[in-house]
């Protein structure tokens, strides 16, 4: 079987099942996000902070529940957790769906399946990350998260614009019942799969002091910490982009949901690009790759925040996606990279702590500043913070360091 070339990957007959199931289940995701933003703006009467509360909330359960999550990703079948957590999430949108086409649904009512919500999220993702292993085995997983991050952007180019002309026609309830019948999709390309042909890790048995002994096998690696420091911070304020258009959208340039559905599918199209470069990488990314993307997001992210109209923001939203996903799926895969195999889950439930457990952090923060200083103010703020965030990691990595120890990461890079 050839291991190289952009689709690698999808010759392998688990990880085909896996991703046909994910891109119509995330297409249904990604139309959920909009009308759920689009409700909660209609709800609240165009509130920034509430918009902040709705993602905090969502966001939230990360913070206590992802470690969890990458524990029983090492201890238990990720599979069959998998089919668990993925029904919940689909119970969710069931449940808002239904409220909302029978005039029924209240803020508080969002808040809670929000909350709800970012619960089963926080476990499925550190699971799923460290199921994409055993799907291909590690000599494809750096292919394995390039397209995973193609699908992802795939369904994101399909899913706005789907829901933006769903919203204007239909309203946002029925957008919530089909995300609900999507996640019909994902369970079955779970169920379908041969558990033998799978690339299994060896079970970590129950034992109490794993998830402490976990955070000490990352401490250990001044490396790893570097990167998931700088994963932590450009996600807290950059990476915000759920937040900071639809306030851009209706607060500045007066738009409706079309325009943000529009928005979100060129940011979408620059980070399918950004995947697409990142899939035909194989081996290890090179640290200069996730700190010089990290530093190229935030700078396009300011230029955005200063754009007159939103066909100019357009223009620049696509090469700033594009640097935002070479950033995150290099990050993503130089972690898993990084690590034994039997601390996969736990150090990948540190991870997606990181990168979206600063959210409730800087959700409420950001709808504040756009509350005080306008629509843009967010959106500027999350580009200076990423660029401070690239030039402090740089700077505590070179104080740290020897000068003998800083020619090898340079060489190593």
């Amino acid at each position: 079987m050839a291991k190289t070339g952009m689709f690698a990957s999808l010759r392998v007959r688990n990880y085909r099942f896996f991703a046909a199931g994910q891109v119509v289940s995330l297409i249904g995701t990604w139309m959920q996000r909009i009308a759920q933003d689009w409700l909660v703006l209609d709800l609240s009467g165009s509130s920034p902070v509430a918009l902040g509360i709705a993602a905090a909330l969502q966001f939230g359960p990360t913070l206590g529940l992802s470690l969890w999550g990458g524990v029983l990703a090492d201890r238990y079948d990720k599979r069959k957790l998998l089919v668990a957590v993925q029904s919940g999430m689909g119970l969710c949108a069931l449940v808002l769906g239904t409220l909302d086409v029978t005039h029924l649904v209240r803020l508080w009512q969002v808040y809670l399946l929000c909350f709800l919500l970012g619960c089963f999220s926080a476990l499925d993702v550190p699971i799923r990350q460290a199921f994409v292993s055993e799907l291909v085995g590690p000599d494809q997983l750096t292919n394995a998260v390039g397209l995973n991050s193609m699908t992802f952007n795939l369904a994101r180019i399909v899913g706005p614009s789907v829901a933006g002309v769903m919203i204007a026609g239909v309203g946002t309830g029925w957008v919530f019942l089909l995300n609900a019948a999507s996640f019909a999709a994902v369970l079955t390309g779970l169920l379908v799969m041969d558990p033998a042909l799978l690339f299994r890790s060896e079970r970590v048995a129950r034992a109490r002091g794993q998830l402490r002994e976990g955070l000490r096998y990352v401490r250990g690696q001044p490396t790893l910490i570097s990167v998931l420091a700088l994963v932590f911070l450009v996600s807290t304020l950059g990476l915000n982009f759920y937040l900071t258009l639809p306030l851009l959208v209706r607060n500045v340039f007066g738009g409706g949901p079309k325009d943000y559905g529009a928005l979100t599918t060129v940011l979408a199209v620059g980070s399918l690009l950004g995947a697409a470069v990142a899939a035909r990488r194989t081996g290890k990314p090179r640290l200069r790759v996730v700190y010089g993307a990290a530093l190229a997001f935030g700078l396009l992210e300011i230029v955005v925040g200063f754009m007159p109209n939103a066909l100019a923001t357009a223009i620049v939203l696509a090469p700033t996606g594009l640097a935002a996903l070479v950033f995150t799926t290099a990050a993503n895969a130089s972690v898993q990279l990084s690590v034994s195999p039997t601390m996969r889950g736990r150090v990948m439930g540190l991870y997606i702590l990181l990168f979206l457990g600063g959210t409730p952090l800087g959700a409420p923060l950001l709808g504040a500043l756009g509350e005080r200083f306008g629509g843009r103010a967010p959106t500027i703020v999350g580009g200076v913070a990423s660029v401070l965030s690239v030039l402090l990691v740089l700077l505590l990595r070179y104080l740290t360091t020897s000068p003998r120890s800083s020619r090898s990461v340079v060489e190593t890079s």
